[in-house]
């Protein structure tokens, strides 16, 4: 698939639609919109999904004593959500979004993160599908309860303080997803109480750069063009950041389709890093 290290993180359309009575295939519909869109993800679900689909929420399945947006769950609560989808560590897990790789993009990594490799992204999302003239329907299929077993890769996982201390020991590479304005702080972020602009050292790679039309991901060459025109050094260690986590695993998924497996993310984001005072901040 247009010579991508890791073909398999992604699925066609056609894949998909030659697959949607399979039982070991779980489709996820996984969207996620930023607070400003005026869109919710659920409703949208309601009105339409690929057939056969379950919504996740990448809200509801978060820790639920973190202050932050949609922050990873423990292993156990993962484990439990999960199974009651009628997922289980057997099936094929395929997740799209409605508006691109974004929140699709997040539970990919999301799956990965908690030891359940046989997951792919719907490449093109829903927008691809309906272009191409494929069913959506309103009727919501469920599955019978599942037993799932998870394991948290804690070291795939940045904390604010670890990012903090990079800042002081550079180890990692640290590559931002959010537009341009928000890195330079020319823009507004989109959540209340944030101050504008980036991790000192930090590297900008808008999330959109690494897409082609209805959200495709585009070729290995294209996307090691774009994160050596960010400035990403090969071989040395990557974290990847943005306003949430969400489009943190956009660039991850990127930098995995070419062959980079060891991608970690700031789980907090910007999201945690903006709202501190206590975090350093350039623009």
């Amino acid at each position: 698939m247009t010579d991508y290290a890791n073909p398999h993180a992604l699925v066609s359309t056609e894949w998909l639609a030659g697959h949607l009575d399979d039982p070991n295939v779980k489709i996820l519909d996984a969207s996620h919109h930023l607070p400003t869109a005026g869109r919710n993800a659920k409703e949208e679900f309601a009105e339409k999904h690929i057939p056969g689909a379950i919504f996740f929420d990448i809200d509801a399945v978060s820790d639920p004593d973190a202050d932050l947006p949609h922050m990873w769950p423990s292993a156990e609560q993962f484990a439990e959500q999960v199974g009651a989808l009628g997922v289980g560590n057997d099936d094929k897990v395929v997740v799209y979004d409605t508006s691109g790789p974004t929140g699709a993009a997040r539970v990919w990594q999301t799956f990965r993160i908690f030891g359940h490799t046989n997951v792919a992204l719907l490449n093109g999302g829903l927008r691809k599908w309906e272009a191409e003239g494929r069913p959506v329907t309103a009727e919501v299929k469920t599955h019978p309860p599942k037993t799932y077993t998870a394991s948290k890769a804690e070291a795939r996982i940045r904390s604010a303080d670890q990012m903090l201390a990079n800042i002081e020991h550079p180890v990692e590479q640290v590559l931002d997803a959010r537009a341009a304005g928000r890195f330079k702080a020319l823009e507004p972020e989109p959540r209340a109480g944030m101050r504008g602009g980036h991790i000192p050292g930090s590297l900008n790679l808008p999330y959109p750069q690494l897409l082609g039309e209805h959200g495709v991901y585009k070729g290995a060459d294209e996307l090691k063009a774009a994160f050596d025109a960010a400035g990403i050094q090969p071989g040395k260690p990557i974290a990847t950041t943005c306003g949430s986590g969400v489009t943190a695993c956009t660039l991850a998924l990127g930098l995995y389709l070419i062959g980079r497996d060891d991608v970690a993310i700031y789980d907090g984001s910007w999201s945690e890093w903006g709202s501190r005072q206590d975090t350093p901040i350039e623009s």
